[in-house]
C-alpha cells in the first residue's frame, strides 16, 4: 500500500482544530451524541408533511404481526389477498395463516437448494457460487413469484385453521438446525459424487433427505392441513361462508384470484439493467418445477402509474423497497425531507451515491416488502403521499401504517406487483415473450429473498 496513504499526528491535529473551529459542529456533536443521528437529525416541518387523509385508499382488516422472523413477503402477499377475503364476504377483518406458506417455503427451498448442490458438483467448494448457496440456503426471505408458487401448489388456509408457533414467530432456532442440516446434505452429495455414485442414486439420497426436513418443519411448525372447516359471519354476524375445503379449494372459493396475472416490475437504473427488459436472478426461487423470478425493468413513474391505476380500482399493491433508509420507525415516516443528515454533519452522507450509484456500490438493495393501500394526488396528479400496511403489528408507526413520501418512491421503492391490465400493450409483450436477462445471484434485485 502507497505510504501516501499514511495519517500523520499533523493530519489528526488539523482535523481536530477544523471540527472544533465550527458552533454547528460542536452543536451537532452534543446532539448526537445524546439523542443518536437520526433523532438529532429529524426535520419537524417534514414529519409535519406526512398527513394521514388519502385521496384514492383500500380498506383493511386489523393490522398483522411477522414478529420476529423474515415473512414480510408473505405478509404482503396474504395482505394483498385477506383484501380480497373481507370485501368479498364483507368482514370487518379476516386474517390468513402466515405458518402454513412457511412450512411450504422452507420445505421447497431445502428442496431446491439440494437441486441447486446437485447441479453445481463440478464447482469449486470454495467458489463465490456454492460459497453463496452454501450461506443462507433457507432464508425467511422471498419473492412475490416465489410465493405464487406456493399457492398455486399448496392454496392458503385461514390463521386458526394453522396458527403460529414459537417457531414461526421467531424463525432464529429453526432456520439454524434446518440450515445446518442441509449443509451437511450438501457434503453428503458432494462427496458421494466424487466417489462414483449415480445421479440415480444421488436422486434417492435427496429424497430421504427431503423427508427428513419434512420432519424437522413439522417438529416446529405442526403438520399443514389437508382440509379444515370453515364457518365465516360478516359485519352483520350473517353466515356468508362455510363448509369443509381443502386449502387450494378455499384458495379458488374465497380468494378467487388469479396469480399468474400478477406481474413483478421492477425499477433499477442501473447501467446492467437497460429499461423495458426483462431479467430473472440467477439461483433464485423455490418450488423447482414452476421456475424461478421474472421481472420487467420500467423506469420509476411507469410503477407508480401503474399502482396508482391499481389503487383506483380498489385493489392493493405488494411493493418491495430498502425500509430503512430516511425512515422514522416509530412515527412510521418514510420521508427524505423528513430527515437532514447531510446538513446535520455538514457535507454529503446520504447525498453521496444517487439511486443508481446505490444499488452498484452496494449502500442499496430491496430489504422490505409492504402493501400500498392509498395515495394523495396533487392538482398535477400526480402522487405526493402514500399509504402502507406494513407487517409489524398495529403498535408500529400510525395504527400499524406507515406514510411513504413520492421523493422516498423516487429513492428506495424498487419493485411492485400490478395485475398485467395496467401495463402496456409493449410491456406486456416484452413480459411475455422476451428471453429474461440472467442477473447474478448476488444482485441486489434478488436481496429481497435474503432478508430475516
Amino acid at each position: 500500500m502507497s505510504q501516501t496513504q499514511l495519517i500523520t499526528a499533523d493530519d489528526l491535529a488539523a482535523y481536530r482544530e477544523e471540527f472544533l473551529a465550527e458552533r454547528a459542529n460542536v452543536v451537532a456533536k452534543n446532539a448526537v451524541t445524546s439523542s443518536g443521528i437520526r433523532a438529532a437529525a429529524r426535520v419537524p416541518e417534514g414529519v409535519a408533511a406526512n398527513a394521514m387523509t388519502f385521496d384514492v385508499e383500500v380498506k383493511q382488516g386489523e393490522r398483522c404481526d411477522q414478529e420476529r422472523s423474515g415473512r414480510c413477503w408473505m405478509f404482503a402477499s396474504l395482505n394483498t389477498m385477506r383484501h380480497r377475503i373481507i370485501r368479498r364476504y364483507n368482514l370487518k377483518t379476516f386474517e390468513l395463516s402466515q405458518a402454513y406458506p412457511l412450512f411450504w417455503d422452507k420445505f421447497e427451498k431445502s428442496n431446491w437448494f439440494l437441486a441447486n448442490i446437485l447441479d453445481t458438483l463440478d464447482e469449486p467448494l470454495d467458489g463465490r457460487l456454492v460459497s453463496y448457496l452454501l450461506a443462507d440456503p433457507i432464508c425467511d426471505g422471498g419473492q412475490w413469484d416465489m410465493f405464487r408458487s406456493l399457492v398455486k401448489k399448496y392454496g392458503v388456509v385461514p390463521k386458526e385453521a394453522m396458527p403460529e408457533t414459537a417457531c414461526s414467530r421467531n424463525t432464529r432456532e429453526m432456520d439454524k438446525y434446518l440450515t445446518r442440516y442441509l449443509r451437511g446434505c450438501a457434503r453428503r452429495l458432494r462427496e458421494s459424487a466424487a466417489a462414483g455414485v449415480e445421479r440415480d442414486d444421488l436422486l434417492a439420497m435427496c429424497r430421504e433427505m427431503m423427508g427428513e426436513v419434512h420432519h424437522l418443519l413439522a417438529t416446529c411448525l405442526g403438520e399443514p392441513p389437508a382440509s379444515f372447516d370453515v364457518r365465516l359471519r360478516d359485519k352483520d354476524d350473517k353466515l356468508v361462508l362455510s363448509g369443509s375445503f381443502t386449502p387450494t379449494e378455499f384458495f379458488a372459493e374465497a380468494v378467487a384470484m388469479d396469480v399468474d396475472d400478477y406481474v413483478s416490475l421492477i425499477s433499477a437504473p442501473t447501467a446492467d439493467k437497460p429499461f423495458d427488459h426483462v431479467y430473472t436472478v440467477s439461483r433464485l426461487g423455490n418450488v423447482v418445477e414452476d421456475g424461478g423470478v421474472r421481472y420487467l425493468n420500467l423506469p420509476v413513474e411507469r410503477l407508480k402509474q401503474a399502482a396508482i391505476a391499481q389503487l383506483r380500482d380498489g385493489l392493493p399493491v405488494w411493493f418491495g423497497c430498502d425500509v430503512d433508509q430516511s425512515y422514522l420507525r416509530d412515527e412510521g415516516i418514510m420521508d427524505t425531507a423528513a430527515l437532514d443528515v447531510d446538513a446535520l454533519f455538514g457535507f454529503p452522507v446520504e447525498g453521496c451515491l444517487d439511486r443508481a450509484e446505490r444499488l452498484d456500490y452496494g449502500e442499496s438493495l430491496m430489504t422490505h416488502a409492504m402493501v400500498l393501500e392509498g395515495v394523495n394526488l396533487g392538482a398535477d396528479g400526480r402522487p405526493t403521499l402514500w399509504k402502507v400496511e406494513n407487517s409489524w403489528g398495529k403498535d408500529h408507526g400510525r395504527n400499524g401504517f406507515d406514510m411513504l413520501s413520492d421523493a422516498w418512491f423516487d429513492e428506495y421503492v424498487y419493485q411492485v406487483v400490478v395485475d398485467r391490465r395496467y401495463l402496456t400493450d409493449e410491456e406486456r409483450a416484452a413480459y411475455d415473450t422476451e428471453e429474461a436477462r440472467v442477473l447474478a445471484p448476488w444482485d441486489p434485485m434478488g436481496s429481497l429473498a435474503r432478508v430475516r
